[in-house]
């Protein structure tokens, strides 16, 4: 099937223009002769009446018989050819007006898409951040607990480190007490017991 050309609005409108100049000078031309027939019966009428024969009258009257017909007639014509040139006018407006509008929905459609894509990639966006912004929580959840574990250990450690010390201290001080009770004249060992068994005895 052969593709319909559509008319351009601009060339509709100028179709349309030289159409209505042609049309009115049809019309005057038309109006003109309509007027003039009209016209010439009416003097027709007035001189049969004038001169009162039967004859003349009798002309007068199937003249501007066929006059009032004949005017009538070029009257509906350019009625009938008014409106078909009207409905004509009409089509290629309403033809016009449908390239216009799917013009405009085609724009529409792909304005709609343009937007749907938009929105989608933003709600992407956002599904993303969302994401992101669970992992860094969970992340920072899981780093807030090695804090805290790594404080406890650290404060385990310093008691431990404390206590390592009490018993170091405690340790240089027995050392330093044995030490100084070493350089006095205390009985020995093989004393003491020399003594024990004196007593015994």
């Amino acid at each position: 099937m052969p593709e319909r050309r559509v008319p351009s609005v601009s060339t509709a409108r100028r179709a349309r223009a030289a159409r209505s100049a042609s049309r009115r000078r049809q019309r005057s031309v038309r109006l003109t002769v309509a007027v003039a027939l009209l016209c010439l019966c009416t003097l027709v009428v007035l001189g049969a009446l004038l001169i009162g024969a039967l004859w003349a009258t009798s002309t007068a009257s199937v003249l501007a018989l066929v006059s009032g017909w004949a005017s009538l007639r070029i009257m509906l014509n350019e009625v009938a050819q008014t409106r078909r040139e009207a409905a004509c006018d009409r089509a290629v407006q309403a033809q016009a007006y449908r390239v216009i509008v799917s013009e405009r929905a085609a724009d529409h459609e792909s304005f709609a898409a343009s937007m749907t894509e938009r929105v989608r990639a933003r709600e992407r966006e956002i599904h993303e951040l969302h994401g992101t912004i669970r992992l860094t929580e969970a992340l920072a959840a899981a780093a807030s607990e090695r804090v805290r574990t790594e404080s406890m250990r650290t404060v385990q450690l310093q008691a431990r480190v404390d206590d390592l010390t009490r018993e170091l201290e405690d340790e240089r001080t027995d050392a330093d007490s044995l030490a100084s009770w070493e350089g006095t004249d205390a009985p020995t060992v093989v004393n003491l017991l020399d003594w024990e068994e004196r007593r015994q005895a």
